[in-house]
């Protein structure tokens, strides 16, 4: 690896003037819109910066990662700045990317995503962080999370430092200052430990200790999370559990033929979606498990609908761009153990003309719809398409 460049296996964080020149691709929102029920003649807002991470907190803010670039005598980095979006459109700087450092060591990051506390006063940035570790110019990639007020003051855990080392998509719980998260236990990013912190006493130990899971998310309004568990060894097959996080109590809920990815939960916690490979979405319902249908949808971001009988898909992988299609779901029937399971061809109903988006989230209350665009990746917020 040369001086003057520091690359990450898993995400390049080169100056863009190294790169070969992208192509850039035209988007047609200044064009008026032909379809009734897709009748925008402009987002609600855009953000026109490169956006390299966002998330909605509960009252609707918005915040995210703007892509910036330093030079160092040996180095071109990767510096992402923080921001806050409030609802009414005004925007505040949280972190100036250029100034945020730690320790000796050079290093590179981008911002990957953000995790809210309940109160939505606490804010969690998870970093992809790229890290020079010796002479020879040798990088190490992992995980960290970043502790913030929504103000942009560092919050130090334990009184000690702002950042969680080794820390993959952390959470708050009910408190607003436990958090929990994963750390990887198998290499690159398979399985996963659980572990926990707080903002008041610092670093607490592992949960469900020897365990290990592949992916989990949040049941709204408690403790609790449905996690995908699976054998260190992966030997034997993904078993979906739902785990009490304080009280390290869990109830297995169903034995999965796979797991590809995209776990989902409904608004109303009732429902479980996942993709079982990379073709097909399987929908469960929580509290009568052996109700679930398969849908042949391929591999890409799930959001819900408010109503929940419809799910919204970005048709391509993560940092991927795709088309957004609504998804019609399905009655969930129950299924027979000794009956093959019927894989649904659902017809898609594109949005907003069909163009094609790199990222995209609903808002927690169901009705706005913020889209990354390809090329120059700005932010755009629209009314939630019916």
């Amino acid at each position: 690896m040369t001086p003057r460049l520091l690359l990450s296996k898993a995400r390049r964080f080169f100056s863009a003037k190294l790169c070969a020149p992208l192509c850039l691709c035209v988007i047609f929102f200044f064009l008026p819109w032909t379809s009734p029920v897709q009748d925008l003649d402009k987002p609600l807002q855009n953000i026109d910066d490169e956006i390299t991470a966002f998330t909605f907190a509960p009252d609707g803010r918005i915040a995210y990662g703007v892509r910036h670039n330093i030079k160092t005598k040996k180095y071109d980095l990767q510096h992402d700045d923080l921001w806050l979006m409030e609802t009414g459109g005004k925007r505040r700087r949280l972190v100036q990317g250029d100034k945020f450092s730690r320790g000796d060591q050079l290093f590179s990051y981008a911002a990957d995503g953000f995790s809210w506390s309940p109160n939505g006063r606490y804010l969690l940035a998870q970093l992809f962080t790229t890290t020079v570790t010796d002479e020879s110019g040798r990088t190490e990639d992992s995980f960290m999370a970043l502790a913030l007020e929504d103000n942009g003051k560092e919050v130090h855990i334990g009184k000690g430092e702002s950042i969680i080392k080794d820390c993959y998509k952390p959470s708050f719980l009910l408190d607003n200052a436990t958090i929990v998260y994963l750390t990887e236990a198998v290499k690159p990013r398979m399985l996963f430990s659980f572990r926990y912190t707080n903002l008041n006493t610092g670093p607490a130990g592992p949960i469900f200790e020897g365990r290990t899971f592949i992916d989990y998310v949040r049941i709204p309004n408690s403790n609790a999370a449905l996690a995908v568990e699976r054998d260190r060894a992966m030997s034997g097959p993904p078993r979906l559990q739902r785990l009490e996080l304080l009280a390290q109590d869990n109830k297995e809920i169903a034995t999965l033929d796979g797991y590809e990815g995209g776990l989902s939960l409904s608004p109303s916690g009732k429902k479980v979606a996942y993709f079982i490979d990379r073709e097909v979405l399987e929908v469960r319902d929580l509290a009568a498990p052996d109700h679930f249908a398969r849908l042949r949808v391929g591999l890409g971001n799930v959001q819900w609908s408010p109503d929940e009988s419809r799910i919204l898909l970005k048709r391509a992988v993560e940092r991927k761009s795709g088309d957004v299609v609504w998804i019609t779901l399905p009655t969930l029937p129950a299924q027979r153990p000794d009956q093959p399971v019927p894989v649904f061809q659902p017809t898609p109903q594109p949005i907003l003309h069909g163009v094609t988006f790199r990222d995209m989230a609903v808002s927690p209350d169901g009705r706005f719809l913020a889209v990354v665009a390809p090329g120059r990746r700005n932010l755009l917020l629209f009314p939630l398409p019916n």
